[in-house]
């Protein structure tokens, strides 16, 4: 693979020209590929994720209130969880040809890793977070504006039957903020396993009230089934109080 010939793909994707290169390379850097290049000592995506996640929800976040100033924060919330979830994420990442061009371990790359929703949505936030460190604010807000855009619109994010499309996550912090207005918390309970491999416990709860435990191969993905069994959890105490 000439991965010299893939940042420059990237780069022509996305419409950005990185001023330090290494910082895409970074973006592009899966764990497992570090865990088997000790001897180089790459640095992998996950700080760069963390950023951009941010970054993200930030600049969502102004493009929501510019497009509509008279909604209400619960409104705007709700929005915002509509346009930035893994799902959406994966997406857009695919679109963009970041799958093929992740640098991956040979055991990531045998199980599928460039067409997992997980790793695509990660290497997405590592990029946004990489173009913030590059270029500032107004260069990834610009980004985000070219790759977002087209979901701010009012009848697809109004639309109630919208929700079937939406991760766990989205679903119960959409159930939480209408129902209780407030959103849940996540923390990790664990995390076993080498580097290359690891498996993480997370756990979701709403504020000092524990809703359920998750267990993945990414934090996300643990996030994910943790808030899958709290919607459970909810829906069946929703039920049990209405009969």
């Amino acid at each position: 693979m000439d991965h010299a010939r893939d940042l420059q793909a990237v780069q022509n994707a996305v419409g950005y020209r990185f001023r330090d290169p290494a910082l895409l390379r970074q973006a592009l850097t899966h764990r497992s590929f570090v865990h088997e290049h000790q001897d180089s000592r790459p640095s992998d995506n996950e700080t760069l994720e963390f950023l951009g996640d941010a970054v993200l929800g930030l600049a969502v976040s102004h493009l929501l209130i510019e497009r509509f100033p008279e909604r209400l924060e619960g409104d705007l919330s709700r929005m915002r969880s509509a346009i930035v979830n893994e799902r959406q994420l994966a997406q857009t990442a695919s679109e963009l040809g970041l799958g093929r061009r992740l640098l991956l371990g040979k055991g990531e790359e045998l199980t599928g890793g460039r067409e997992k929703a997980s790793l695509l949505a990660d290497s997405l936030e590592a990029l946004l977070g990489a173009v913030y460190l590059d270029g500032g604010f107004d260069a990834v807000f610009q980004l985000v504006s070219r790759l977002f855009s087209r979901y701010l619109d009012a009848e697809h994010l109004d639309d109630p039957l919208s929700r079937l499309d939406k991760d766990y996550k989205t679903q119960l912090q959409e159930w939480t903020q209408a129902r209780f207005k407030t959103v849940p918390t996540y923390e990790m309970e664990s995390e076993e396993g080498p580097d290359h491999e690891k498996t993480f416990t997370m756990r979701v709860s709403l504020g000092e009230v524990l809703l359920g435990r998750g267990v993945g191969k990414s934090k996300k993905d643990a996030q994910q089934e943790a808030a899958r069994k709290a919607l459970e959890v909810l829906k069946e105490r929703v039920g049990e109080a209405m009969s």
